[in-house]
């Protein structure tokens, strides 16, 4: 898209047609990566997924954890009672109903992702230094539009869920 021109519909799908199947290798490489190169224990990428989340959200409920990660709650609480069983998820009783609980990491859990995220870091700085500078340029400068793009799916899925 150059100047103010607006893309037309066909043409923005067929933008949208070529970048999302690159941000779901990403995505991928993210999620089998990082927690052998970090040196802990293997995690499957659905807990990994889990312990990001209340990373990200502490105090939040297994429910809400089950509809935002798009799991069935059944899942979900074998997940969680696993992480528990390792150390990375405390429970807590929800103050406002008993019969819930709130997820809050462990300082395990806080140090292990920041080694996680680290060895994703060097796996990516790595791979950016075989690039040509105008890609590695192209992709740092892309940062703000895909976190932007990141939320503004996450509300549009939670203004219309379903």
């Amino acid at each position: 898209m150059t100047g103010d021109a607006v893309p037309d519909d066909e043409d923005l799908l067929h933008k949208a047609r070529e970048l999302t199947p690159a941000l779901y290798v990403l995505a991928r490489v993210l999620r089998l990566r990082g927690v052998a190169e970090a040196g802990l224990p293997p995690l499957p990428p659905s807990d990994l997924d889990v312990l990001r989340y209340v990373l990200d959200c502490p105090g939040t409920g297994t429910s809400a954890l089950a509809r935002e990660l798009g799991l069935h709650a059944s899942n979900v609480s074998t997940t969680v009672r696993g992480l528990v069983a390792q150390g990375l998820i405390r429970r807590e009783p929800d103050p406002h109903d008993r019969r819930a609980v709130q997820l809050y990491p462990t300082i395990d859990a806080t140090h292990g992702m920041a080694r996680i995220e680290d060895a994703w870091a060097e796996l990516f700085a790595d791979t950016l230094a075989a690039l040509p500078p105008e890609h590695r340029v192209a992709l740092a400068d892309a940062t703000p539009a895909l976190r932007a793009l990141g939320a503004t799916l996450r509300h549009r899925r939670d203004a219309h869920p379903g």
